[in-house]
């Protein structure tokens, strides 16, 4: 029996939002604050499966919120690196030279068009500045991924690594015990000087030293990079 156009119209519109809803495409891999970022692809997914909802929730809130979850969390010291202090100092420093050498470049450039200054003042001058550009760039490329502390919550499946950012300060990351890499995995040998902190699916690497460093809780560090002796 043949149906009207207008009753397949029909048919059609009621199955298509359906087929939509079964339309998801799978999520990358969470590298930083990841219990965040599932938070705000629970969101996203609620929010398409529900269109009809007159408030979704926002995933900027979901976001927070897990992140400060985490962050009210207990956690215990397992790795520590005194030296971080200094590398602090020595960023901040790096930052001070480089914005002196920048500011000093205008005020020669001045002189030079006034006749104040030669050119091998001005060639000097611009020379230092961007040697110092680029040894901040060099060094802060490596202090920011020097692992300052590492902690382990109570059920032992959340890490939190603490690093330096640019500017010198604190940044602290939590990641899923079960995603870090052991000392085996990483494929470095036990007696290094530095050592390797991967996860797996993820390319971007931290650095900690456990001759210059200190394992505070054992057991705990052995839960997630694996026995040291």
């Amino acid at each position: 029996m043949l149906r009207s156009p207008r009753l397949i119209h029909l048919t059609v519109t009621l199955a298509a939002p359906g087929r939509q809803c079964l339309r998801q495409s799978p999520s990358p891999r969470p590298l930083l604050f990841p219990y965040a970022r599932t938070g705000t692809e629970h969101a996203i997914r609620t929010s398409s499966i529900l269109p009809n909802q007159t408030s979704p929730p926002s995933p900027q809130g979901q976001a927070l919120a897990a992140c400060s979850d985490l962050a009210s969390q207990k956690f215990s010291l397992i790795y520590a690196f005194p030296a971080i202090k200094a590398l602090r100092a020595v960023s901040r420093l790096k930052l001070m030279q480089t914005g002196i050498t920048a500011a000093l470049l205008p005020t020669v450039s001045y002189f030079y068009l006034q006749g104040q200054a030669s050119g091998a003042q001005l060639t000097y001058a611009t020379g230092i500045a961007a040697f110092a550009a680029v040894m901040l760039y060099v060094m802060s490329h490596y202090i920011r991924r020097v692992v300052g502390m590492m902690y382990l919550d109570s059920t032992q499946t959340i890490l939190k690594v603490s690093h330096l950012t640019f500017w010198g300060h604190r940044r602290d990351m939590y990641l899923p015990v079960a995603d870090v890499k052991t000392v085996a995995d990483t494929g470095d040998v036990q007696g290094e000087v530095i050592l390797q902190l991967k996860q797996f699916g993820c390319s971007d690497t931290l650095y900690f030293s456990l001759r210059f460093g200190r394992v505070v809780d054992r057991q705990g560090f052995e839960k997630v990079f694996g026995t040291l002796s």
